[in-house]
């Protein structure tokens, strides 16, 4: 599989445009979506290679998001890593469950969100 096309979900604008410049500078194409539901429709429109989806969001979570997206014919093989400040290991326990593919935990550096990215390639 190769990554191209990255979308990436937050309701914080400065957590979203963190990780949209990391992607970005490293030469990915980045789509963006500010709350889970957003994040659904902009999926199935758009089938982005790879989702990035924080977890604790106003009105849909990423949880909810995520298994919405692995249960929809048309969005469920897109991998979606959680960027979370929720990590111990029932989170990552349940990011799984969900259908995650991967955590990484805020703060994060720019190397983890590629090493992330480097896992679909």
């Amino acid at each position: 599989m190769s990554v191209n096309k990255i979308l990436a979900v937050d309701d914080s604008k400065v957590d979203l445009i963190n990780i949209q410049n990391i992607l970005s500078d490293a030469g990915y194409e980045v789509q963006t979506a500010s709350s889970g539901q957003d994040a659904i429709d902009k999926a199935a429109a758009d089938k982005p290679d790879l989702i990035f989806m924080d977890v604790v969001m106003q009105h849909m979570d990423g949880y909810q998001a995520c298994r919405e997206l692995t249960h929809n014919d048309a969005t469920k093989d897109i991998p979606i890593i959680f960027v979370t400040s929720k990590g111990q290991k029932a989170d990552r326990v349940w990011a799984e469950m969900t259908g995650g593919k991967g955590l990484v935990q805020k703060p994060y550096t720019p190397d983890q969100i590629i090493e992330q990215v480097n896992q679909f390639k």
